[in-house]
């Protein structure tokens, strides 16, 4: 079973999207696994707080570094192992495919949620291995970017999709965007599904998917052609 933990200020919000749709169901089936540890429950603050004003000035708040260390903690005698720290920042790699193919090997990954002006650097250095972005903009916290990892990581594990074969044959699974899809009627409004794919001819089909894939590519992320 894979383990996902969320290290976050608000663990109501991840867990209410995740137990939905396909990872939800792959929680059921005891495929995969996430939780949603409150970095709140950790604070020695007697008032509960979790962040307080930056050294050296300046807006906002910043989370402390206790807390977060010692919800880090928690965590990792409960699993056991040496667990890979991902923490959700616009500062970090983008996130794409390839990295959640990489990453969808493991089997226990922490994704640590910020808020406010951001956390203590010293326990980011203490505790965490990845810095991740899903995009360079800024987001009012991590969560959401811990979903959409989770989400993406989730589905190439083996059983999570009813049908595994579609985690291969996705965008972005050989550098190129998924190829055009459509499903009943033949024709809508005027506008027929393409004679190749009425055919049955199985090698006709996969050229032109190719093309097609190819020809998308070209036109909405030249990027991914370059090389």
């Amino acid at each position: 079973m894979k383990n996902y933990y969320v290290m976050t200020l608000f663990p109501d919000m991840v867990m209410n999207g995740l137990n939905t749709s396909i990872t939800g169901r792959a929680k059921e089936k005891g495929i995969i696994n996430f939780e949603a540890v409150n970095i709140r429950d950790f604070t020695k603050e007697k008032h509960g707080h979790v962040d307080d004003y930056p050294y050296g000035g300046g807006a906002g708040m910043v989370m402390q570094a206790q807390p977060v260390y010692d919800a880090y903690k928690y965590i990792e005698n409960k699993s056991g192992v040496n667990t890979r720290v991902i923490y959700m920042t616009p500062q970090g790699k983008v996130f794409n495919q390839q990295m959640a193919k990489e990453l969808s090997c493991e089997d226990n990954i922490i994704f640590l949620c910020g808020h406010y002006e951001g956390i203590d650097e010293r326990v980011l250095e203490m505790i965490v291995t990845d810095n991740v972005s899903i995009g360079d903009y800024v987001l009012t916290g991590g969560e959401l970017p811990a979903m959409v990892m989770i989400d993406t990581i989730s589905r190439l594990v083996p059983g999570v999709l009813n049908n595994d074969l579609s985690a291969l044959d996705e965008s972005f699974s050989e550098n190129l965007l998924e190829y055009p899809q459509y499903t009943r009627p033949e024709e809508f409004m005027g506008k027929k599904v393409p004679e190749v794919l009425l055919s049955g001819h199985h090698a006709n089909i996969a050229a032109w998917r190719k093309e097609q894939s190819l020809i998308r590519t070209k036109n909405r992320r030249p990027d991914l052609l370059d090389g």
